[in-house]
């Protein structure tokens, strides 16, 4: 693929990654909160307990549905035009989440899910935008760079749940949804000073047929990892803490495990990209999940709260390896002006796939229980390993074939 011009100026490189990393912090807390108290909260207000992780499912379905239209803005009006809509949406959900938790209305409590959902969908491009403008040399570490904000959200997110999930004693966590409102807006004034080049008219047409570039069977291993990736972290932390809470743990170890575990997602971006440039990507995908296999198994071995906090610090590893492996690979399967398109696909694909996970997860743990939810994930885990060596495999014959011709 052609390299990407340099539109922008090492200064204003180095801006953007120092915002975007800021934003990614500020933003992850949104997914924390939701990913703390949802299913609790969905315990308590659903009309039907086994309905109880259906916020939480509905969040990552806003995900998957505003993908597409988040890149729609971006390819057409910019993408700080898009971040700015996705922070709205933030300021938005932590509002009505809050009505809803004092109404005590479930179905306006999954409303707001869904619009956290949909701030998360726009929170996800932050990775591909530190890439604009970079040499191709340095893009897998700019977008690594840019991940590794998501360190300070395991911080702010946990955190944040901890001390003001009291404030408001009559209703439990209704403060904690005004405060992630607040910080969401914060994220908005941080994102204002981004500068990024304007969409060109050939990124506005397109560039090639989608279909075409989903053919590219390096796009179909990209997909697959990064879907499965995705898929299993959100399938076991969707569960967690109703596993953890359903097993006597209380809300402070389950507050304390997500932390863990959203700082083990993060922290390994500060190497995870000089990891990719040295060994490849596709080495650091399966890495990545069999870390996440790793993490399954120790679940498997007991219910104490230390097997539930090392299962979500390995899945978060895992998760980082395979996901930011697979996003380096996505940047491999376009051109310049497909880039919006390619990667919006990308992101839709892994998320509708992993909608269909977290609605799964509570399924299994509200009809059998916690281990089932393990043994289950190591299904799509085979696929993707599979996939990804066979890959390999096809790569090296043609390497093989090119040498000898």
């Amino acid at each position: 693929m052609s390299a990407t011009p340099l539109a922008l100026s090492e200064q204003e490189q180095r801006g953007n990654i120092i915002r975007l990393t800021a934003a990614q912090a500020l933003a992850g807390a949104n997914s924390v909160v939701v990913y703390a108290t949802g299913a609790i909260i969905g315990h308590m207000l659903a009309p039907d307990k086994s309905l109880a992780t259906l916020p939480v499912s509905i969040f990552v379905v806003g995900m998957a549905a505003c993908i597409l239209p988040s890149g729609a803005i971006a390819r057409r009006h910019g993408r700080r035009a898009a971040f700015l809509a996705g922070t709205g949406a933030g300021v938005l959900a932590g509002l009505l989440a809050a009505l809803a938790v004092v109404l005590g209305s479930f179905w306006l409590f999954c409303l707001a899910t869904f619009f956290g959902g949909a701030y998360a969908a726009v929170v996800l491009s932050f990775r591909f935008a530190a890439a604009d403008g970079v040499s191709p040399g340095m893009r897998a570490r700019a977008l690594s760079f840019v991940m590794g904000g998501g360190v300070v959200a395991g911080v702010i997110g946990p955190q944040l749940v901890t001390y003001t999930m009291y404030l408001w004693p009559a209703h439990l966590f209704a403060a904690t949804f005004v405060a992630q409102a607040a910080v969401a807006a914060l994220s908005a004034f941080v994102l204002i000073g981004v500068r990024l080049p304007m969409p060109t008219a050939d990124e506005i047409a397109g560039g090639r047929p989608l279909a075409t570039i989903a053919r590219q069977p390096l796009f179909v291993t990209a997909v697959i990892s990064g879907a499965v990736s995705y898929l299993l972290m959100n399938f076991l932390m969707t569960a967690a803490p109703l596993a953890m809470q359903m097993c006597g743990h209380s809300q402070e170890s389950a507050n304390l495990g997500l932390q863990w575990h959203v700082i083990a997602m993060y922290a390994p971006s500060f190497f995870t990209g000089r990891l990719i440039t040295r060994f490849g990507a596709g080495r650091v995908v399966m890495a990545g999940l069999l870390l996440t296999g790793a993490s399954a198994a120790v679940g498997l071995t007991g219910l104490d709260v230390a097997h539930f906090w090392l299962t979500l610090v390995l899945l978060g590893i895992g998760w980082n390896f395979g996901f930011v492996g697979a996003s380096a690979l996505v940047l491999e399967c376009h051109r310049p002006e497909e880039k919006t398109r390619v990667q919006s696909l990308n992101d839709f694909v892994v998320f509708a796939t992993m909608a269909v996970g977290s609605f799964a997860s509570g399924g299994l743990l509200a009809a059998y229980d916690w281990d089932t939810v393990l043994w289950v994930s190591f299904l799509p885990l085979i696929v993707a390993v599979a996939t990804l060596l066979m890959s390999a495999s096809v790569a090296g014959s043609a390497s093989k074939d090119a040498r000898s011709s």
